[in-house]
């Protein structure tokens, strides 16, 4: 209930869809008693303290079963594989962790935390080394991409296997619409920041879920609903342009990534919505350079690409995790 304390009267409808819709009643708060149940595909909700912050994840699976995690993109959180984790859980331990300053996990004043990309994989790899995931393939989407990229540059030897669904590592991924957003990379002027506010706001996350569709009544509207309530959390706007600010160090690294596809060759599924605008297609078939082996699926879809070919890209996972994870 502390979120809807924090959040202006306009967005109190949204939030209390946000509580009723996300919030499970066996997340872990004190005094909370965990759901007890034999069936594998249950999910449960977790908050473990990383560093002094309360990271939130969702859990699935046999703990003894080789582990898939699941890392989120902008504006999101863990919310966008809440129809996965139940797919995939009947026969992998499933992780999804929220970053701080998204979906359920803290969100430090920015003047107490480090909003970067670089801090995001160090909080991820310590709540992974806590949790005693030794091994495991990444499912990267969006922001999930770098912040598991960084994952795979520290561990190497921890990645069983890639799945990345509209999670850029190229260049050629980066076109029209990165425009403005390299504009400020270049300048880091507070006009070039305050062009790209337009892209917090309620009708431009609806535009990222919908843009693409081919079907656009198979994407479930409270799912910007949710992601404009958490972004209208006071200061969180900031937090995020702080966000856009900083990937520009992501490029930076595309190199290494790249080295680390050719070096280590991980199997690896590239499942692309083909219509999105943010990461367009060249960004996954660019893949294919450094990873030839690696199967390619270009969906009829935009960004989230979940919300409407979910179905298909869970089947498509399921074949490709049972053909190349280690079974325990």
């Amino acid at each position: 209930m502390n979120l809807l304390k924090r959040l202006p009267l306009k967005h109190l409808a949204a939030a209390a869809l946000v509580i009723a819709t996300v919030t499970p009643a066996n997340a872990d708060r004190p005094g909370a008693q965990p759901v007890v149940t034999s069936d594998r595909s249950a999910v449960r909700y977790h908050t473990k303290q990383i560093d002094g912050v309360d990271v939130f994840y969702r859990e699935a699976g046999a703990s003894n079963a080789p582990t898939v995690v699941l890392l989120h993109g902008f504006p999101t959180s863990s919310n966008m594989y809440r129809n996965l984790i139940p797919a995939l859980a009947t026969k992998y331990r499933v992780i999804a962790p929220d970053y701080p300053g998204f979906g359920h996990s803290a969100f430090p004043p920015r003047n107490q935390f480090e909003y970067t990309f670089a801090h995001y994989a160090d909080l991820m790899d310590k709540l992974l080394t806590e949790l005693r995931a030794d091994k495991y393939a990444l499912y990267v989407m969006d922001y999930g991409a770098p912040v598991g990229f960084r994952l795979a540059l520290k561990h190497p030897e921890r990645v069983t296997a890639l799945i990345t669904q509209n999670g850029n590592a190229y260049t050629e991924g980066l076109k029209e619409f990165w425009d403005p957003i390299k504009a400020y990379w270049a300048s880091g002027s507070k006009a070039d920041r305050e062009v790209l506010r337009a892209a917090t706001t309620l009708a431009a996350i609806r535009e990222q879920y919908l843009d693409g569709v081919k079907d656009p009544t198979r994407v479930d509207p409270t799912t910007w609903l949710i992601d404009d309530a958490l972004m209208n959390r006071p200061g969180n706007v900031e937090v995020q342009l702080d966000l856009f600010y900083d990937y520009r160090t992501n490029v930076a690294l595309y190199p290494q990534f790249q080295r680390f596809f050719r070096e280590r060759q991980p199997p690896t599924l590239i499942v692309w919505g083909r219509n999105d605008k943010i990461f367009p297609a060249e960004g996954a078939r660019a893949y294919l350079r450094d990873l030839p082996q690696a199967e390619l699926h270009l969906l009829d879809t935009g960004h989230f690409a979940l919300e409407d070919q979910g179905d298909r890209i869970a089947a498509l996972m399921l074949d490709f995790l049972g053909r190349h994870l280690p079974q325990r």
